[in-house]
């Protein structure tokens, strides 16, 4: 946790006081090892970055006083419209999203998605949140991404895929594509990452005909969430 972050809904004491109980708490005691008179980075979620200073230490809580004056960095030039991966895949790439500063992720069905993939767990909004946050705390960022649910492979990609892209390129990752993604876009844009094994022709095809740009991320087979940390990188 590379900073701590703040909610509206928290113990508010006034406009710039703030008292904490939980898990953040104990990192400031047990973690951070901090007294009172320390400072340490805040961010109030959605919102501005800044410090605080400790004020009380307790068995109860972390007193902050808090001033929050910096912007949150800027958002990636990447959208994402990933195939929903396996569970325990799905919690490292909402870290790794929020890492990057992705504003919008789009979890899509495809022919190589396991329909139970949907009856997660980890696809519970508390889950999403929870990994989510943990990515805005280990990059010292406040805005967490929009992640968007989309089951139905056909309809997103011909009612919704061209509204998306409307003002950007659409790119799509495909092993054999002779343009790298690292050179066809400087701008913003949407970016698509298929499930292991890749998107079946016909998802190819539907995708291309919405206006989707075949892309490759290289010469090797990657996994879903190194291809998409790839692609992120290569933004």
């Amino acid at each position: 946790m590379n900073i701590v972050l703040l909610r509206d809904s928290d113990h508010w004491c006034g406009a710039d006081r703030v008292v904490l109980s939980d898990r953040r708490a104990v990192h400031i005691r047990s973690v951070l090892r901090s007294k009172v008179g320390d400072s340490i980075r805040l961010g109030l979620l959605a919102g501005p970055l800044g410090v605080g200073e400790i004020m009380a230490i307790s068995p109860e809580g972390v007193t902050l006083q808090v001033c929050l004056h910096q912007s949150p960095p800027p958002r990636h030039r990447f959208d994402i419209v990933l195939a929903l991966p396996r569970p325990k895949v799905l919690r490292r790439i909402l870290r790794t999203v929020a890492e990057f500063g992705v504003a919008n992720l789009h979890l899509i069905n495809t022919a190589r998605v396991e329909k139970s993939y949907w009856q997660s767990p980890l696809l519970s909004p508390a889950k999403v949140e929870e990994a989510l946050l943990a990515g805005l705390e280990r990059s010292s960022d406040t805005i967490a991404p929009q992640v968007h649910r989309h089951p139905l492979f056909r309809p997103f990609v011909e009612d919704q895929l061209p509204q998306i892209c409307a003002d950007r390129p659409c790119l799509i990752a495909q092993m054999g594509a002779h343009q790298p993604l690292r050179e066809v876009s400087s701008g913003v844009a949407l970016v698509m990452v298929g499930p292991e094994g890749g998107f079946v022709p016909f998802e190819l095809n539907l995708a291309q005909a919405a206006g989707a740009q075949p892309v490759h991320l290289g010469s090797r087979t990657l996994s879903v969430d190194t291809a998409l940390t790839t692609a992120l990188a290569q933004g």
